[in-house]
């Protein structure tokens, strides 16, 4: 129906087509007679806010994305219909204060009630196909842009990098992380970027990740031996277990210096700290959308909660560091055996620009075994998966493995320096995290300075999500965006994982941008192809590829589901 003239046919007076017609003022769509348009702002006087019936000054006429003097505009209605699809957006604004469209919100609570019940992601892609790749949501009383274009991501990632570059406050971050005293989640300022010098200059440089190989193919052997037991068993093996096991006992060997033993319970009751520490990343307390809400979160024990893990991550955190501290005066740790610990509480005498306290350390440890245990882990989960569900695949990654590695040699753990050969294994990798990205909504932003975006007004305070998720689906961006095809990342330097392509962002780009990359790659091909090398995979009990379901769990890191379960053979290959 046409908002303006209230008739339903298609064709107004002198079969005028009808333009779809957005209002600044509320964010609604709607249609309109391309000849009621042009007649109603003929009209001196005729603006949006009267069709609305809200009030504004100052309005100016915007057609295509475009902001246009409204003889031009009038001029503009009677061109040939440059969409394909057969419509014209045309919307009135401010010339500051445009705001990205929006779908309509309820009292209080704004759009929350449109994200309950399901997976953010993949209802965020269905409201952006309605209301477009720069989208407005009102999350409680949080403005909240949704982004899910490439144009969109690269101005919020790297033309306008720096005034997107902070992160929201938020209850759990805030009493979990020192203040957010960390990288992940500390605002950006002078304190953040030399956080992040350290991490990528100290921690996880080209050169450190070399030295960590001896933890890495440690690590890698224990995993082999116990999936090599479970095969002489007969016994299915769990690789979502097997997996996680693996990726804690790395990061805390690379990290704390040492594993923490099942035997002594420790290793449990560090999974378990972590675990909770996640699910409370996840969780919604209201007084950070509803903010006189608050008094809810006291009474239904969240705040406790809150409370109780983050004093246990602290006690956690304060007997990792005095280890550390009692081992260094006792002269027991050498530039050959130091961990990451060890780097950050020696910083001081090795870099006198460098001035961490306590809290900053304790952040940085989490941010080291947080970012590379959970998303290694659903990376590898995932990939084994995918090669389940596509036996093509499966063969083809296995033979690649198997050629560069030779049927005589005699290694029971693959040399690094060979990985860079196997290009179909890192095109698998690379497939898989487009299907499934380990963050699909990257970790919101907030924006520090009133600004733009794609046109629109964005006001300083207001939350920006990236839906990676949505980008690697999109079918106007990526043939047969939904199915498995490790071929299209084959012979193409256009893809990597630092973000040079905004359709394929799997790590985040810009100055937020994972600093572990370097890390996350080799530890990935090395225990993918390990696994590859030395097992042929199938699904228990009889199943076909098809059964295997790819459902998605919830979190801020999407693993499977449930867990994955596998049949290993061990390949005979001398």
């Amino acid at each position: 129906m046409c908002r303006i003239c209230h008739l339903s046919s298609r064709s107004g007076e002198g079969g005028s087509e009808l333009i779809l017609l957005g209002c600044h003022c509320k964010g609604e769509l709607g249609f309109a007679h391309c000849h009621c348009a042009e007649a109603w702002f003929m009209v001196k006087g005729n603006r949006c806010c009267e069709i609305c019936g809200a009030n504004a000054e100052n309005i100016t006429i915007v057609i295509d994305s475009r902001v246009l003097e409204e003889g031009h505009a009038r001029r503009e209605l009677n061109t040939q219909n440059p969409h394909d699809n057969g419509e014209r957006i045309v919307c009135w604004k401010s010339p500051t204060h445009l705001l990205p469209p929006s779908p309509p919100t309820l009292p209080v609570i704004g759009n929350l009630h449109q994200l309950s019940g399901s997976l953010p992601h993949r209802i965020l892609q269905e409201l952006s196909a309605k209301y477009g790749p720069v989208m407005l949501l009102h999350l409680g009383s949080v403005p909240t842009v949704i982004v899910s274009s490439p144009p969109a991501a690269e101005e919020v990632l790297k033309s306008r990098d720096v005034a997107f570059a902070s992160r929201p406050h938020t209850t759990v971050t805030h009493r979990l992380f020192f203040g957010n005293q960390d990288l992940i989640f500390g605002k950006y300022g002078k304190q953040w970027r030399q956080l992040r010098r350290i991490a990528t200059v100290h921690l996880l440089s080209h050169t450190r990740v070399l030295s960590f190989r001896p933890a890495r193919q440690a690590e890698v052997a224990l995993l082999v031996a116990d999936i090599r037991s479970a095969a002489a068993a007969s016994r299915p093996v769990n690789v979502s277990d097997v997996i996680i096991e693996f990726t804690s006992n790395f990061i805390c060997r690379v990290a704390l210096g040492r594993t923490y033993s099942e035997e002594k319970g420790e290793g449990s009751k560090v999974n378990k700290l972590f675990d909770e520490i996640t699910a409370l990343l996840v969780a919604f307390p209201l007084r950070d959308y509803i903010p006189w809400l608050g008094w809810i979160d006291r009474l239904n024990g969240f705040d406790y909660k809150v409370k109780k893990v983050a004093l246990e991550f602290d006690t956690f955190i304060e007997q990792v560091i005095q280890e550390h501290i009692n081992m260094r005066n006792r002269n027991e740790r050498t530039h050959n055996n130091e961990d990451l610990v060890d780097i950050l509480l020696s910083l001081g005498d090795v870099d006198s620009s460098v001035s961490l306290s306590q809290e900053n350390i304790k952040g940085l440890i989490f941010d080291m075994f947080g970012g590379g245990t959970d998303t290694t882990f659903a990376t590898i989960e995932w990939v084994m998966t995918e090669l389940i569900r596509h036996p093509n695949a499966m063969r083809r990654v296995q033979e690649e493995i198997r050629g560069v590695v030779g049927a005589e040699a005699k290694e029971e753990i693959i040399g690094e320096e060979k990985l860079e050969e196997m290009k179909y294994l890192r095109a698998v990798i690379m497939e898989a995290l487009r299907l499934h990205p380990i963050v699909p909504l990257l970790l919101p932003r907030e924006a520090s300075v009133d600004t733009q975006l794609q046109g629109y007004h964005i006001p300083k305070g207001t939350r920006v999500l990236v839906n990676a998720w949505a980008l690697g689906r999109d079918p106007k961006l990526w043939d047969k965006a939904d199915e498995f095809s490790p071929e299209r990342f084959l012979n193409t330097c256009a893809f990597d994982f630092k973000g040079k392509d905004f359709r394929y962002l799997p790590f985040g780009a810009g100055r937020r941008g994972c600093p572990g990359i370097g890390m996350a790659e080799v530890t990935l091909e090395l225990v993918l192809a390990t696994l590859l090398l030395h097992f042929d995979w199938e699904l228990p009990d009889g199943m076909r590829a098809e059964e295997l379901d790819a459902d998605e769990g919830h979190a801020i890191v999407i693993h499977r589901k449930s867990k994955l379960v596998l049949v290993a053979k061990p390949c005979r290959r001398h």
